[in-house]
């Protein structure tokens, strides 16, 4: 069993799954616990607010620094280290906050270790993924990012299931139960076969890899699949809300759970037949139906029409993000780990744009999040138009 885990590439897949399911708990865990940090140690909103930012800025910053350190130490060292640290971040959780004396420090300190893993995470768990001998790559790296969104269902709900039978107060005891899954992956990924990245294939260094017009226009693609998400998941509990009547707890598990649900099943649908659906038709083809689920949220003249909108978004979003990881690593053959790093960083710069521009849009308007909404229809609009623009090697197009 042991020579297997060290010799099949199969696990090494495994293990990346569970690596996006672990990027999805720091990502998603905390945010359930918001209120219950307000109860038990005296934040202010403000400082609520600040976790989410903190944990997407030292993400970023993760995304831009891994181009030089990952490199150095290392693909293997650099996913233990990663696991590590979100393990001890949603560990130290738990007991942190009681032993410093500022409890909103001993709070932040612990975003800042678990923010780290999930941004190496984001950054090498794809490229593992494309360097493994696997025969249909694309479909390979669609199933591997629908993980990240069966991570964040199984988040939401699990805890929602444990606070409801053993309490919130035992809050502390789940964060340690979290942290069980990136502490089995430490030892998973000290076993499996790592493969080069390179594959054969010439290295670009970072300096010509700038001066390549598909990059460039791949990294527009790349901030639109962001936007294009998450304008509509992070409003999706706001329209379960109004279409269905609920609270605003019910909302939340309703709408993003049925975003990323639906995301999920596009990213495995994908995954499943990709032998048979050529990439950038597939893309294209889900550009269309995400202005489509944008015109009807916006337009439609019931509540649960828009509700049913927001889901069909996320079912059209869900082949952008690891869709255009698949194109960036045939278009741009030996560009390694800075090509995979800059993506990353331009997803979330994408995702962080997407709720401000409707934020801000909706604010301008009176609250009216429609018209918010329908001003972000720009970003797939742009994938659309990229994506039909973008000229792709001949493998992607058979």
């Amino acid at each position: 069993m042991l020579h297997n885990i060290r010799t099949n590439y199969k696990h090494t897949i495994y293990a990346s799954y569970i690596g996006y399911i672990t990027q999805a708990i720091v990502n998603n865990f905390v945010p359930l616990l918001f209120l219950t940090f307000v109860e038990d140690f005296g934040l202010t909103l403000d400082q609520i607010t600040f976790i989410t930012t903190l944990n997407f800025a030292v993400q970023l910053t993760v995304d831009f620094l891994a181009t030089k350190f990952i490199d150095f130490i290392g693909y293997r060292a650099a996913m233990i280290l990663g696991h590590g640290v979100s393990a001890l971040g949603l560990c130290g959780l738990a007991v942190v906050p009681q032993m410093v004396g500022n409890a909103y420090a001993g709070v932040l300190s612990c975003v800042v270790l678990y923010a780290i893993g999930g941004g190496i995470m984001e950054v090498l768990v794809s490229p593992i993924v494309e360097a493994c001998p696997t025969k249909e790559k694309e479909g390979a790296m669609s199933l591997l990012h629908s993980f990240y969104c069966w991570g964040h269902v199984a988040v939401v709900l699990l805890s929602t299931l444990f606070f409801a039978l053993c309490g919130i107060s035992n809050w502390k005891v789940l964060a340690c139960l979290w942290a069980l899954v990136p502490l089995f992956n430490v030892l998973y990924f000290s076993l499996v076969p790592i493969y080069p990245i390179d594959n054969g294939h010439e290295k670009m260094g970072l300096g010509k890899m700038l001066t390549q017009k598909v990059f460039w226009l791949l990294m527009i693609l790349m901030i639109c699949a962001g936007a294009s998400e998450q304008a509509v998941s992070q409003w999706a509990s706001a329209f379960a809300e109004s279409a269905l009547g609920v609270s605003k707890m019910v909302g939340d598990l309703a709408g993003p759970c049925t975003f990323a649900v639906l995301m999920g099943t596009s990213r495995a649908i994908y995954g499943k037949y990709s032998s048979r659906i050529p990439l950038k038709k597939m893309m294209v083809g889900s550009g269309l139906l995400c202005v489509a689920s944008y015109l009807l949220t916006v337009f439609a003249p019931h509540p649960v029409l828009s509700l049913v909108g927001c889901g069909i978004c996320g079912f059209s979003v869900g082949i952008f993000w690891p869709g255009t990881f698949s194109m960036a690593a045939i278009s741009l053959p030996g560009a390694g780990t800075a090509m995979y790093a800059l993506m990353a960083l331009a997803g979330d710069v994408g995702c962080s744009s997407g709720p401000t521009v409707v934020g801000l849009v909706a604010d301008a308007m009176n609250g009216d999040l429609k018209k918010g909404i329908l001003v972000a229809i720009l970003f797939p609009v742009v994938i659309t138009v990229g994506l039909v623009l973008l000229r792709v090697p001949k493998k992607d197009q058979e």
